[in-house]
Parts: C-alpha cells; sequence; structure tokens
C-alpha cells in the first residue's frame, strides 16, 4: 500500500518551513528538505535552514549534506532523498518534503535526465564569451534554444546556463524537454502537493521581514566565517541571493542598507520564477496562506488514513 508523502512547495519566504514542521509534529513526521542551499554545510543563516531547536522536535534529512565547495546535483539529491523517504515509510513516519527548488522536487519525484557527458572544450568557449560579453549575452542564447531553462535559470548562474547550452549541442534538444520525460519515477508513495503562494504585497512584507532576521541573525559573521575558512567568493553557493550582496557588503563595495534592498528585490524576482516553474511542473493544491495550507494537508493525510 502507497504511503502519504506530502511535498510543501511555493516561494521563498511564503511560510512553507513554518507549515511543515506544524505538521510534522501534528502527525508524526519527518521533514526532508528539498533546498538547493541547505544541503552545504555552514549556510545557515542564509538559507534559513532549520535551528537546532526545530531539528529537535522533528528529524530532518537533506541537512548539511556537503561542504560550501563540493559539487551537489539533483541527481544526487533525488537518490539521498529516495533513501531518506524509505527509511521514514519504513519507521511508520509521515514524510514531509518542503523547500523551493523546483528541480529538486522533480528529480525527487519524477526522475531526472542524466544527460551527456561534459564538453571542456565547448564549456570553456561559452565561457570565454560570458567573460567577454557578460553573462547576460549568454542567457539570451539560452532563451533561444531553450526559454523554458532561461525562464528558470537567472542569468548569473553561469554553471546551469553552460550545461543547459552543452546538452542542447550534444543532444539537439532542450534541457526542459529532456526532464520532462524524466527517469524513474518515486514509486511506493501517494503524493499530494501543497503550494503556498500568499499575495505579491504580503510575501514582499515576509521577504523584508526575512531579510531583516537574517542580518540580525549574524549574516555577515555567517560569511566572514566561510571566507576564513579558506572558500572563495566564486563559489556557486556563495553566489546565491543573501551571500552574494553580503559578500559584497563585506568588500566595500557596497552598504549594508543597499545590500538588503538588492536582497528583497532579487528575492521577489526569484519568487515569481519560483511560482512559475511549481505552477506549470506540479499538480499542486494552492492556498494563500501558510494556516491554509497546513488545515489542507491535515485533512488530505485524515482522509487518507
Amino acid at each position: 500500500m502507497a504511503a502519504p508523502l506530502i511535498a510543501v512547495v511555493g516561494p521563498t519566504a511564503a511560510g512553507k518551513s513554518a507549515a511543515a514542521l506544524r505538521l510534522a509534529v501534528a502527525r508524526g513526521g519527518e521533514i526532508v528538505s528539498c533546498d538547493s542551499l541547505q544541503v552545504y554545510r555552514g549556510l545557515d543563516v542564509g538559507s534559513a535552514k532549520a535551528t537546532a531547536e526545530e531539528r529537535s522536535r522533528v528529524p530532518h534529512h537533506l541537512l548539511d549534506v556537503v561542504d560550501p565547495d563540493q559539487d551537489f546535483s539533483a541527481a544526487e539529491y533525488a537518490r539521498r532523498a529516495r533513501v531518506a523517504l524509505q527509511g521514514i515509510r519504513e519507521g511508520g513516519r509521515l514524510a514531509i518534503v518542503v523547500g523551493g527548488t523546483g528541480l529538486y522536487l522533480r528529480a525527487l519525484l519524477l526522475g531526472l535526465f542524466e544527460g551527456p557527458a561534459r564538453d571542456e572544450a565547448l564549456r570553456a568557449r561559452l565561457t570565454r564569451m560570458a567573460e567577454r560579453r557578460g553573462p547576460a549575452r549568454l542567457h539570451r542564447v539560452l532563451a533561444r534554444v531553450d526559454p523554458d531553462a532561461a525562464a528558470r535559470i537567472p542569468p548569473r548562474d553561469l554553471v546551469r546556463v553552460v550545461r543547459a547550452l552543452e546538452v542542447f549541442k550534444a543532444t539537439g534538444r532542450p534541457l526542459t524537454a529532456h526532464h520532462r520525460e524524466g527517469t524513474e519515477p518515486l514509486s511506493g508513495f501517494e503524493v499530494h502537493v501543497i503550494g503556498i503562494a500568499p499575495p505579491r504585497e504580503a510575501l514582499r512584507v515576509a521577504v523584508e521581514r526575512r531579510t531583516e532576521e537574517m542580518f540580525a541573525r549574524g549574516l555577515l559573521a555567517e560569511v566572514r566565517g566561510l571566507l576564513r575558512a579558506g572558500y572563495g567568493e566564486g563559489l556557486r553557493p556563495l553566489r546565491a541571493i543573501g551571500y552574494r550582496q553580503a559578500l559584497d557588503v563585506i568588500a566595500g563595495r557596497v552598504t549594508e542598507d543597499e545590500a538588503r534592498r538588492d536582497i528583497v528585490v532579487s528575492t521577489m524576482q526569484y519568487a515569481k520564477r519560483q511560482l512559475t516553474w511549481f505552477r506549470h511542473q506540479a499538480q499542486a493544491s494552492w492556498f494563500t496562506s501558510a494556516e491554509d495550507a497546513f488545515q489542507g494537508a491535515l485533512r488530505i493525510i485524515d482522509g487518507a488514513a
């Protein structure tokens, strides 16, 4: 018999983690993070990772998996997350997946196209193009051959832009088309996707509040610690929203107030991309608040019991 699995999705700061934690406490669940930053050790404040107190109340999985300078792919996430889910199921607990990284969720639920081998010559050529003409130029090239991928990959994410172009060059088909086909879907679970999509103004207030909390909780100290540990500014996780602005403050390129404003603007832009992804990729029941989503999930779980 398939076990219920609740996936709580939506944009950054929508209240996903709080709803998932309440659900886990109420119905004896364990949480599997679906966040591409929270897998990294040492990236706690800027990724809004579950606190020690929250982890003591509910078991969390797929947090602190690798160091910031280690590669970690969606395929690796899916492999590890499926192992965690199997353990949760065998323990008779409710599995709750929560996060805003759409590609990770798709890889977990539907499988993921592994892709062709790396083409180092092509990668070097594309990287030189980005260095000469700027990442936006390379992103426009991607938009012509794979508009769906361009919509979800920001121009600054050179690694993913190059990989998407590499796949198109090697296969003659967009990376998005390969992802739609997937490989081996998740088995043994009845999946229910719960989406939280607050009104834009409410989300902006939440983003502004989270940004202030990040600085109050020591975002700059966290980033200084990562730099002292030998991690360079160019690492992919340190180019994420929040971390790259903190690096700019530390380097004296911007003020804290400028960094705060940039984080809010960038996060709202990212939230729009997240919503677009989830609305197109996941069959979800949508709610406008974390409270409504929590109540909706309870109804699903109790109805399946």
